[in-house]
């Protein structure tokens, strides 16, 4: 109090002087209005700094306090350009998105998740770090989501894909909180990140989170500086004729791996189908199957249609692991895919060794148990 007391006096102090100079200069004319305001400001300034320095002790003082200021509430725009405000800490989250869920994991709050995307069953990234989660009830897919069901889970927090912007207005015309997320790119998974982290309360990990992929890109960034960058055709899982273009997740993958994507030329947001002549006029050195693939490398390699495309003539065709999850979808830990791919493309700069180790070190960090002892085939 007698802090605070001192503060104000101090302020009208400031303003009294000020007044003070102001009034003189007025009344000894213009030709003194200059020296006037230069002697005010310098008042003003030393006044200002005093009070500044009393302010700084009080917030010294009360540092303590400050460290456990409230969060909340928050307001946040999502990535549908939303502005969502959560009044409190969500104690109570449900995810329909197994992106968004496998981020929540890597957040340390899988004990807050009340409700789980459908399929969860099936992801063996939830088994290995927090196998309850496959036992919640599930709200659905982007295709069909339940609606009722993850309203009566009575979440204080629903993070839902950009798809179920509608089923997201219903939501939050009964009073639920909703964050729409769409990390198609490594710029809006970042932003993804953040946002979750935001709402959440859980800044420091996110950081961490990010540290560590950043760290992975400037690693690679240096080893590869002056390597060449062989054309890689990314396969994807339903069909060897679908790719991903330049302006897909996949794509950055695959640069920050040591490679150009041959189908850089496709300008297109989403999985395009192509024809055989157009995969061997690109000529790919090294094809590339996505880790759900229906189909096998034996499948490609034995394909005559391909038989004069470089990467099958040399041997060149491998699939992404995805023993964990899929690294070649933007998943927190996309980085890994390009960890992995660097080890394929340039294995006399990017060891096996140093790819190994940089995987293990993030699944243990994030989510609990080693990628080398748990996935290994």
């Amino acid at each position: 109090m007698k802090k605070l007391l001192s503060l104000l006096l101090a302020i009208a102090m400031t303003l009294s002087i000020a007044a003070c100079g102001k009034d003189e200069s007025m009344e000894s004319g213009s030709g003194s209005s200059v020296p006037g305001t230069i002697a005010s400001d310098a008042l003003t300034e030393s006044s200002t700094e005093s009070i500044e320095n009393s302010a700084q002790d009080d917030m010294s003082s009360d540092e303590a306090s400050d460290d456990s200021a409230p969060h909340y509430p928050i307001t946040l725009t999502d990535q549908a350009g939303r502005q969502v405000t959560i009044a409190e800490e969500p104690q109570k989250l449900v995810s329909g998105y197994y992106i968004s869920t496998s981020l929540l994991i890597a957040l340390n709050l899988e004990d807050k998740i009340a409700g789980i995307e459908a399929k969860a069953d099936k992801r063996a990234i939830y088994r290995l770090s927090a196998p309850e989660l496959t036992g919640l009830p599930n709200v659905g897919s982007a295709k069909e989501f339940d609606l009722e069901g993850c309203a009566a889970l009575e979440p204080d927090l629903v993070i839902l894909p950009l798809k179920l912007q509608d089923a997201a207005g219903t939501l939050e015309d009964l009073g639920i909180s909703v964050l729409l997320v769409n990390p198609e790119d490594r710029e809006l998974l970042t932003e993804m990140i953040h946002l979750v982290a935001a709402a959440t309360d859980t800044e420091s990990r996110a950081q961490a989170l990010l540290d560590f992929t950043a760290a992975q890109e400037e690693r690679l960034s240096q080893a590869l500086a002056h390597a060449e960058t062989p054309r890689v055709y990314l396969a994807g899982n339903s069909s060897m004729l679908s790719t991903a273009g330049d302006a897909m997740y996949q794509s950055d993958m695959i640069s920050l791996a040591g490679g150009a994507n041959a189908a850089a030329e496709i300008t297109d947001s989403y999985w395009v189908e192509i024809s055989y002549e157009q995969l061997l006029a690109w000529n790919p050195e090294y094809i590339i199957l996505a880790s759900d693939a229906e189909y096998s490398i034996a499948d490609v390699l034995t394909d005559p249609n391909l038989a004069g495309c470089s990467a099958v003539a040399d041997g060149n065709v491998y699939q992404m692991p995805g023993n964990a999850e899929a690294w070649d979808s933007p998943v927190p830990g996309g980085i890994l895919g390009s960890v992995w791919l660097s080890g394929i493309l340039h294995p006399d700069l990017c060891t096996e060794a140093d790819c190994a180790g940089a995987i293990d070190e993030y699944y243990e960090t994030f989510y609990g148990f080693a990628y080398s002892e748990s996935c290994s085939d």
